[in-house]
């Protein structure tokens, strides 16, 4: 969760005024605070490109009608940050996304006049390689170098212990941001861009070992809005075999298979489930470890869909795709959620759904 004062998420549960800002960033460098009537921000783990945004305006002028304006709007970006006044005189903001500017369109006349974002990986996968493209090193290093390939003054932070990587040729026309994604699954993890713009390299947080970093709870004083449990076995698996082969450094093949081994999982490997692998090959894999690293968190995703929860709450805008939150149902029954996606509204009454990833009893 982004970090917040010890007074934000009390105040959610209460009656409060919530404050929205966009903020309009042209290619001239000028900056325009965009009134707006609507809208929202989602975001969604399951998607390459995590963050993306709707705004809706009353401002026609914001369609570009001539080549200048249309200069000013191609690459342009939006800041979209939002939290709550305290009735006090004071206000707290956090942020949502920094985004590309993808459209922007709308009647000319009476509006109103939408515009479309995505989050910056966004610019890093449209930069599709021209010429074969070697990655070697480590990972943060060679994530780094594709980022910066594209983005030279963006900012990249690793959350992880760095590890070596086979040297990976991507060919002409390969996606970068892909390539980020696989060179992070060496080390167990996955990239992705913040609300702040950051790019970060990071492992998706254990659901039983993380403190719940926010309680939705029914009755009084409580957020819970609405909730639902489902159970599929719809492309599930709980094994995970990662091989890796690296023909340019002449070594050896490498593979290691992770398996769902705990015994009270009702994906158990060899239980009532039975046996049900998935595969992942990358010649970025050259030791065991790093297989082992990949296998864990490709099997971390496979098998979460067992168990999921779809519920509503009253919106949280400092929320972060795999927070650990504890949920309490209008019957009292407890559980641990895993954040998959989100999507928060700009106006005052929207929804804030949250869909989870994994879902377990919490005592």
């Amino acid at each position: 969760m982004y970090p917040v004062s010890a007074r934000f998420l009390p105040r959610l549960a209460e009656s409060h005024q919530p404050v929205t800002r966009v903020q309009l960033f042209r290619t001239d460098g000028s900056v325009v605070d965009l009134p707006h009537t609507g809208g929202s921000v989602s975001v969604d783990r399951g998607q390459a490109i995590r963050r993306s945004c709707h705004v809706t305006s009353a401002d026609v002028s914001l369609i570009p009608r001539t080549p200048a304006d249309q200069l000013l709007t191609y690459g342009a970006r939006l800041r979209i940050v939002r939290g709550v006044d305290y009735g006090d005189g004071t206000s707290e903001l956090v942020p949502l996304g920094v985004f590309r500017v993808e459209s922007v369109d709308g009647d000319p006349t009476d509006g109103p006049v939408t515009l479309q974002g995505k989050g910056l990986e966004v610019c890093v996968a449209d930069d599709r390689f021209t010429e074969p493209y070697r990655a070697t090193g480590t990972v943060i290093g060679a994530i780094t170098a594709i980022v910066h390939r594209t983005l030279p003054t963006a900012d990249v932070i690793s959350l992880i212990a760095d590890t070596s990587i086979g040297s990976r040729t991507f060919d002409v026309e390969a996606d970068p941001w892909a390539a980020c994604q696989e060179i992070a699954a060496a080390a167990g993890a996955e990239a992705y861009c913040n609300a702040d713009g950051v790019f970060v390299i990071a492992t998706l947080p254990d659901l039983l070992t993380t403190p719940p970093v926010w309680e939705v709870a029914a009755g009084d004083g409580g957020v819970y809005v609405t909730g639902n449990r489902s159970m599929t076995s719809d492309k599930v698996h709980n094994a995970v075999l990662a091989r890796g082969e690296n023909t340019e450094a002449n070594t050896a093949p490498v593979q290691y298979l992770a398996v769902d081994s705990d015994p009270n999982s009702s994906t158990y490997w060899g239980g009532p489930y039975g046996r049900r692998p998935m595969f992942y090959s990358s010649s970025t894999l050259t030791t065991v470890a790093a297989c082992a690293q990949a296998a864990n968190l490709k099997l971390a995703a496979a098998k979460a869909p067992n168990a999921s929860g779809d519920f509503s709450s009253l919106p949280n805008p400092a929320l972060e795709c795999g927070d650990v939150l504890r949920v309490i149902h209008p019957d009292d029954t407890r559980e641990l959620h895993q954040v998959q996606s989100f999507s928060v509204p700009l106006d005052e009454g929207g929804d804030f759904p949250i869909q989870t990833i994994s879902a377990k009893e919490d005592a």
